[in-house]
């Protein structure tokens, strides 16, 4: 894996530590939790490896383009990676209903591939889900889901023919990791987000691979909570120190 840091001529991760290759950005309103500040740790990556992916996950780093960054707040710690534990996983009486409402959905996976259909459904979801602070130019579209150091994979959820969702994870060494979701906003109903993370930890499964990384998890943060209830999981609290979330 090469690195370097942000504005800074490129080092190599084997002969340095991750604090030596940080850059620390200012900080700003949490998205999170209220009235808290926010602040990242990140760096820019040319390419990264399967094993080097897993150890980062294991350090807290999550992925956003080229960009590998994680919370670094002054007085708060609450953002914590979770993982589903693929071979324990049952779906839940819910979960077994989106599954059956999304019957007729097929799923494809390959390559990740900008196109303008797919910017045109990502910008609907922002509009329809967000609050309008996250960049929709078609340069940030790209940039964000379809620049890319690593082995990425790019799900594709269709109706009839029409994409209604699509899903980009990264391949690490031990799982899959979960990078972005965007859905078609008429189809809400389904519930594609949680069809989708059920239809890749079932790829995982046939894979052989051991975990789903969904991210970070915030507990008590309603946009976050969804992911509690994928079980059995962990979270990560402290380096390549995993426990149970206890509900």
């Amino acid at each position: 894996m090469s690195d370097r840091r942000l504005g800074s001529e490129p080092v190599s991760s084997a002969q340095a530590d991750y604090d030596s290759l940080r850059f620390v950005s200012e900080e700003g309103p949490c998205p999170y939790l209220p009235r808290l500040l926010a602040r990242h740790e990140a760096y820019q990556v040319d390419h990264l490896d399967a094993g080097a992916y897993a150890r980062l996950l294991a350090r807290g780093f999550r992925r956003s383009g080229r960009i590998l960054y994680r919370p670094r707040c002054r007085a708060c710690r609450e953002c914590r990676q979770i993982r589903i534990d693929v071979r324990r996983f049952k779906p839940s009486v819910s979960m077994r209903r989106v599954l059956r409402r999304n019957a007729d959905v097929s799923v494809v996976h390959g390559a990740p591939q900008a196109t303008d259909e797919k910017y045109h459904l990502f910008r609907r979801y922002l509009d329809a889900q967000h609050d309008g602070t996250m960049a929709r130019s078609r340069e940030c579209f790209r940039d964000f889901l379809y620049e890319t150091p690593t082995h990425t994979l790019e799900f594709l959820y269709r109706v009839g023919g029409r994409i209604v969702g699509v899903s980009i994870a990264d391949r690490c060494l031990d799982g899959l990791s979960s990078v972005y979701m965007y859905f078609d906003p008429d189809f809400a109903a389904r519930s594609l987000g949680t069809f989708s993370v059920l239809w890749e930890i079932d790829y995982c499964r046939r894979e052989k691979l051991a975990y789903y990384y969904l991210g970070f998890y915030v507990a008590g943060t309603h946009t976050m909570s969804y992911k509690a209830r994928f079980r059995p999981n962990e979270i990560l609290v402290g380096d390549d120190r995993w426990l149970g979330l206890r509900q």
